[in-house]
C-alpha cells in the first residue's frame, strides 16, 4: 500500500523540521533536544514525532535531504550552465554537503549504532550525478573523456579533507576542474 501524499501544510512542517534539524545537528550539537528543533521550526513536539518517530529517523531524514539536494542539483545546473561551469558549481555544493555531513558525524554514528544505514545509497547517487556532469562536459568537448566519476568523487573528497578554509577549497576545486579539461 502506497502512503498518501502529505497535505501542503504537513509538507511545509516536515520541510521546515528538516531544515532546522540539518542546521542544528551540524552546527549546534548532535544531541540538541528535539523539542528545541520543533520550537525553532515553529511546530509542536507532537508534529515532529508524527513525521519522525525517533531521533534516528530525524537524523537520517536530515542527512538524506542534504544528499538529495546535492544530487538533484546536477541536472538543474546542467540546464542553466555550460557543462564545465555546471560541474564547478556542483563541486561547490559538494564541499558544502561534506561540511554539513562532518558536522552531523556524531548524530549519524548514533543512527548507525541503532541499526540504520544512512549511507546506503549515497555513493551511487553521487556517482550518478558526477557521471552526468562529466558525460555532458565530454559531449560538449570541454571535459576530458578519460576521467571516471569515481576518480572525480575521490578527488573531491580529498579536497574537502585537505582544505583548511572555504577559500582554499575553492582554489583547489579550480585546480581540479583545470585538470579535467582536455589537453
Amino acid at each position: 500500500m502506497q502512503a498518501r501524499p502529505l497535505r501542503a501544510d504537513a509538507r511545509r512542517n516536515r520541510d521546515r523540521l528538516l531544515e532546522v534539524a540539518v542546521r542544528a545537528l551540524s552546527q549546534d550539537a548532535p544531541d540538541v533536544p528535539l523539542d528545541a528543533i520543533a520550537r525553532e521550526a515553529g511546530v509542536g513536539i507532537g508534529t515532529l514525532y508524527r513525521h519522525f518517530p525517533t531521533r534516528e529517523a530525524l537524523v537520517e531524514a536530515a542527512y538524506r535531504t542534504e544528499l538529495d539536494k546535492l544530487c538533484d542539483a546536477a541536472p538543474v545546473l546542467l540546464g542553466m550552465l555550460p557543462p564545465d561551469r555546471a560541474l564547478r558549481a556542483w563541486m561547490d555544493r559538494f564541499v558544502d554537503y561534506m561540511t554539513t555531513k562532518r558536522g552531523m558525524a556524531e548524530a549519524l554514528k548514533a543512527v548507525i549504532a541503532s541499526g540504520g544505514n544512512p549511507y546506503a545509497v549515497s555513493r551511487d547517487r553521487m556517482l550518478t550525478a558526477v557521471g552526468a556532469l562529466l558525460d555532458a562536459g565530454t559531449a560538449a568537448g570541454v571535459l576530458r573523456a578519460d576521467v571516471s566519476a569515481p576518480d572525480v568523487l575521490t578527488s573531491l573528497s580529498g579536497v574537502t579533507l585537505a582544505a583548511t578554509e572555504r577559500e582554499q577549497a575553492g582554489r583547489l576545486l579550480d585546480l581540479l576542474l583545470d585538470a579535467l579539461r582536455p589537453r
